[in-house]
This record gives structure tokens, C-alpha cells and sequence, in this order.
């Protein structure tokens, strides 16, 4: 792969690289299943569907969704079909006309040159691609060669539109475009502006821009509700504090994205100790117009709490050098410790927020210290006596 190789940092994913993420060396306890993966797959199975004929009403769709190997034989198949289906009509009508038959001079054929059902395969060829080699050509003798002769035409225009389509939506699918669309390896959670916020660092390695992009986020938990009923994945929208404070981001350069922790996010009571222990996932999902082709894209990742750092933060990743601005993205995963309170964000509301936390943990600290120095003077005034 790529960063194996040294080519791109490890401190990033790819959304379509993250299978190469080094797992923990130590056991990890066991947790629920991700619901998305690094790598942006959905990890739903989808299984017992009675009804299969649905997919076969969206035929273009469902051969756009189909492994490349299959769609080549199908592509293959379908054109190697139709000259054989229109070879044996066209054998057919040479039988039943007599043409097969040595005849005379004045004998007019309803095609020209056909002899066997290999010449009436060959010819099926020429009519469908429009070949024309000359050997071979209808006459106005026969009225259903004529008419075949349209079918025949008609049938492989739409074969054409229908499999050059498939190839090309095949070819210039969305999801090609997030290849390069990135997120950080990480999520963090530490104080910006006074306030507990979870951050995302996202990225482009494209010159070419996405146009109107936008980026949502989800957590995905067990719930039960008050009438006790389980939801076994819960999608919670949370609020996002974007950086160039509109509903877009303007991606040239790697952003952070930041959620803050107040009383409407579901991250409102969890504090450093409960997130260790709480099957929790967070999904960051990007869309945007690709500016080169107009196809919409999406790139998703997701963070469970293990991948999220408390109190930590990302380390720049812009300089301006000789004039312009320099991205270095050996930084863009890089993280560092902060003071931030382990408590959750709703201690730090009851407790008057992050200013007062921070004068009460001043007390209490000084405090503390000062109990410990009486005692150890004590200490010492009886061992002296």
C-alpha cells in the first residue's frame, strides 16, 4: 500500500485504505459491531429478501452495482447473443426463400452470399456494428428482411446506449472521487473557545475542489426507550460549530471540524471514564459536487471510543512559505496533550462552566497541598521532640 511504501503518511486514512490500519498489539474487550467501517462500507448484511424481482425493475442500476468481472461477461454476452439470435433468423429466412439452393443467374436472393449459417452469422455481425465489408447486402426481394434489417438495428442501438452507459457510470462513479478525500486517523475531545468539543480533522489531497461541500455527523448507539423497547442502532444527528460557520466548508485546505458538547449532544454526560466504557460510535459523513465531472461524492468514516482521544488536539498543518500557503500532511493526524478536565460537559455546566471549574479545582488543589505540608510538618516537629 501507499504509506508502506512511504508515500503517505500513517497519521491519516483514506477512505479507501483503512484496512491497512495496524490493530492494538493487546487484546481489545470485546464490543458491538461498527456499523460503518474506516473505510466508509456499511457493515449490514442484508439477508431473507423475498422479493427479488425489485432489483430486476432497476436493471441499469443493478448492473452499475455489479463486480467489473460480471459486468464484462454480461457486456460480453449480450452482443455475442444478439448475432447469434439474428445470425439464425437471418439462416431462416435464406432457408425458407431458397437462397441456400445453387440457382441461376436470374435468381434474386433476399441476401447476397449466403451459404451456410456461418455466412448468416457473419452477416448478422455487419448489420449489428455497422461493418459493411460488401460481400454480402440485402435486396428488395424479401419485405421481412427489410423488416429484420430495422429490428436487427434497433435492437443494437439499445444494447450500445444500455452496456456504453453501464461502462462509462462504472468508470466515473462517485465513490472513486473519495479515494482522496481523508480523514484524521483519530477523533479528540478538549476545551475550544471555553466550551468541551469533539474534533475531526478532515482533508483534501486534489487540487480540484468539491463544490458545496458539506459534512454531517452521527452517533450510532443501544438505546431503550421509556416504553422499554431496544433500538439496537439509534442514529442521533449532532450539531456541528463548522469552521467557516456556514452549513458548507470551503475544503482547499485540511479543516477541523468541531461539534460542541452542550445539553442537546448525546456526548453531553460522558466523561473520559464512561467513554472507555461505552459502546459508542460517531460517523462523519462528507458530501460534495466533484468540480470536474458534477457527480455528487460521499466519504464516510467513524470513530468508536477507542479511536477518540481525551485531551488531546491536533497540531497545525498550514504554514505560509515564500508567499503562499504550505500543507504539510505528515502533521495532519498529529495530535498533543492539553489541560482538559475529565469530567463531562455536564459537571463543567453544573460547576459554572470551564472558567469556574478551573478556580474551583485551583481551591481544592491548594487546599489539598496545604494539608499535606501541615501534616508533614508535623511530622517532623515529633520526630524532632
Amino acid at each position: 500500500m501507499l504509506s508502506r511504501k512511504g508515500l503517505i503518511p500513517e497519521d491519516y486514512l483514506l477512505t479507501r485504505l483503512a484496512e491497512d490500519v495496524q490493530q492494538p498489539k493487546f487484546k481489545a474487550k470485546p464490543r458491538k459491531a461498527r456499523f460503518v467501517a474506516k473505510n466508509g462500507t456499511c457493515n449490514v448484511a442484508h439477508t431473507n429478501i423475498r422479493e427479488q424481482g425489485r432489483f430486476l425493475q432497476d436493471v441499469f442500476t443493478t448492473l452499475v452495482d455489479l463486480k467489473w468481472l460480471h459486468t464484462l461477461i454480461i457486456f460480453t454476452m449480450s452482443f455475442l447473443c444478439s448475432w447469434l439470435l439474428f445470425g439464425m433468423i437471418w439462416w431462416l429466412i435464406a432457408f425458407a426463400h431458397g437462397d441456400l439452393d445453387q440457382r441461376g443467374e436470374d435468381f434474386i436472393p433476399c441476401v447476397t452470399d449466403i451459404h451456410s449459417f456461418s455466412s448468416a452469422f457473419l452477416f448478422s455481425i455487419e448489420v449489428q456494428v455497422t461493418i459493411g465489408f460488401g460481400g454480402r447486402m440485402i435486396t428488395e426481394e424479401c419485405l421481412s428482411a427489410i423488416i429484420i434489417l430495422i429490428v436487427q438495428n434497433i435492437v443494437g442501438l439499445v444494447i450500445n446506449a444500455i452496456m456504453l452507459g453501464c461502462i462509462f457510470m462504472k468508470t466515473a462513479q462517485a465513490n472513486r472521487r473519495a479515494e482522496t478525500l481523508i480523514f484524521s486517523k483519530h477523533a479528540v475531545i478538549s476545551i475550544r473557545n471555553n466550551k468541551l468539543c469533539f474534533m475531526v480533522r478532515i482533508g483534501d489531497l486534489r487540487k480540484s475542489m468539491i463544490i458545496s461541500a458539506t459534512v454531517r455527523m452521527q452517533v450510532v448507539r443501544r438505546t431503550t426507550t421509556e416504553e422499554g423497547e431496544m433500538v439496537p442502532l439509534d442514529q442521533i444527528d449532532i450539531h456541528m460549530d463548522n469552521p467557516v460557520g456556514t452549513n458548507g466548508v470551503f475544503l482547499v485546505s485540511p479543516l477541523i471540524i468541531c461539534h460542541v458538547i452542550d445539553k442537546n449532544s448525546p456526548l453531553y454526560e460522558l466523561s473520559a471514564t464512561d467513554l472507555q466504557h461505552e459502546d459508542i460510535e460517531v460517523i462523519v459523513v462528507l458530501e460534495g459536487v466533484v468540480e470536474t465531472t458534477g457527480i455528487t461524492t460521499q466519504a464516510r468514516t467513524s470513530y468508536v471510543s477507542e479511536e477518540i482521544q481525551w485531551g488531546q488536539r491536533f497540531v497545525p498543518t498550514v504554514s505560509e512559505e515564500d508567499g503562499m500557503y504550505a500543507v504539510d500532511y505528515s502533521k495532519f493526524g498529529n495530535t498533543m496533550k492539553v489541560p482538559t478536565p475529565c469530567c463531562s460537559a455536564k459537571r463543567l455546566d453544573e460547576a459554572g462552566g470551564i472558567a469556574q471549574f478551573k478556580v474551583n479545582e485551583g481551591v481544592t488543589l491548594r487546599a489539598s497541598v496545604r494539608r499535606r505540608r501541615g501534616a508533614t510538618v508535623c511530622r517532623r516537629s515529633r520526630m524532632e521532640s
